[in-house]
């Protein structure tokens, strides 16, 4: 796979891949203020947490949603509604003053990001050139550089104000909004994808057991995932400017894995074989911060290197769904996020809650056993899963 080719893409597939930058960097931003937050509005860091849950829940169910929106406002018209939805609610974030406002805030943000992110794939997809494997490779690198810089930001502009990252996504979704305006085709649709599709699509989809399978895993997976995104930044004893820099670091390495790595493991170990190894390393990083979670420079190294591991495993997983059922790419989409969001939503208010319970070492652990439970759970599963690797690869 040539990266000359990849680089080649018409001026609409850079506005998408633009906006999609800002879009990711709401998961990554809150990262560094997330203790601030905490101690400016007196909450626990169980109800801090919130700000993933609800975002997550919100997204999980819009999931369902999005085809069915798509198909009537078309893809243009869905991303811009997605980005006028971040827009209005991160700013709206930025002036709350309680932490069950910007909860309940951030849920909208969440809103907004599911409209945006299910179209986006479908968008890169039908508007690139080379092939569905060098657009969902673009995707992911857009998802890697968006949760790398979003720390970084919210840890700069963080240090000034905890409101400043809402504040300063907003601003760049105004930017985004008119790049898509301007840049992007109004028939932006893919093709096939004329007829209206229903709400139920993709429940389903959910009758293909390879689907769900991947869906389910994602779900285990995830409660790793964001154990690690909202708990691990209450456990390192850094300030919003050092936490910026831990996540940027795992950020820059999921981007470069899920871009040059995961494709080369696909081609040579296969996909199913391939997740199945970088969830077993997950698994047993988490452990080792459940063991040595008072040992600062452990928590920081951990969390930097399972970067890699998410990167390659996210790219690996996303190319599973697409091949996983035959049904339209959006509905397949939709019916995985919806399942892995899920996992999204429990586990970063569950990690709290089990720190206050007992103590900093048992989020993590609890974590790690989830995601060594996905890996179970795909080998339990093989025979309906294996099709994906016997699919040719969309060049």
């Amino acid at each position: 796979m040539s990266n000359d080719s990849i680089m080649k893409q018409p001026r609409a597939v850079w506005a998408v891949f633009f906006a999609g930058i800002i879009a990711f960097m709401g998961i990554g931003l809150v990262d560094p203020i997330l203790p601030a937050i905490a101690e400016q509005m007196s909450a626990t860091p169980s109800q801090v947490s919130l700000l993933f849950t609800s975002y997550n829940a919100v997204m999980a169910v819009a999931m369902l949603i999005t085809g069915a929106l798509s198909s009537r406002l078309g893809i243009k018209g869905t991303l811009l509604l997605g980005i006028v939805f971040i827009a209005v609610f991160s700013a709206l974030g930025g002036m709350s003053n309680g932490i069950w406002t910007l909860v309940g805030l951030r849920g909208g943000w969440g809103l907004g990001n599911a409209m945006f992110v299910a179209t986006a794939l479908a968008a890169i997809v039908s508007l690139s050139s080379g092939g569905v494997a060098k657009a969902i490779i673009l995707y992911e690198a857009a998802i890697g550089l968006g949760i790398s810089v979003g720390p970084l930001l919210g840890g700069e502009l963080g240090a000034i104000s905890w409101r400043g990252p809402f504040l300063g996504v907003a601003a760049l979704m105004v930017v985004a909004f008119f790049a898509l305006v301007f840049l992007m085709p109004k028939s932006a649709a893919p093709s096939g994808a004329k007829k209206k599709t229903s709400v139920l699509d993709p429940f389903r989809a959910m009758r293909y057991r390879g689907l769900t399978v991947f869906g389910l895993t994602a779900c285990l997976y995830n409660f790793g995932f964001f154990t690690l995104l909202a708990y691990a930044p209450f456990v390192m004893g850094l300030d919003e400017h050092g936490l910026g820099y831990v996540f940027l670091g795992w950020g820059i390495l999921l981007a470069v894995t899920s871009v040059f790595m995961a494709p080369k493991l696909q081609a040579r170990f296969g996909t199913v074989k391939s997740m199945s190894l970088m969830l077993t390393l997950f698994g047993l990083l988490l452990l080792a911060m459940g063991i040595w979670t008072d040992t600062q420079w452990v928590i920081i190294a951990a969390v930097i290197v399972a970067g890699a591991m998410l990167g390659n495993n996210n790219t690996l997983i996303t190319t599973a769904v697409m091949n996983a059922a035959p049904v339209e790419r959006s509905t397949a989409s939709a019916a995985y996020s919806f399942l892995r969001f899920i996992g999204g939503a429990i586990a970063p208010y569950f990690a709290g809650k089990l720190a206050e319970w007992f103590n900093p070492h048992v989020p993590f652990i609890v974590g790690a056993l989830f995601v060594l439970a996905s890996v179970v759970f795909i080998a339990a599963n093989r025979s309906h899963v294996k099709h994906v690797d016997e699919a040719a690869p969309a060049h």
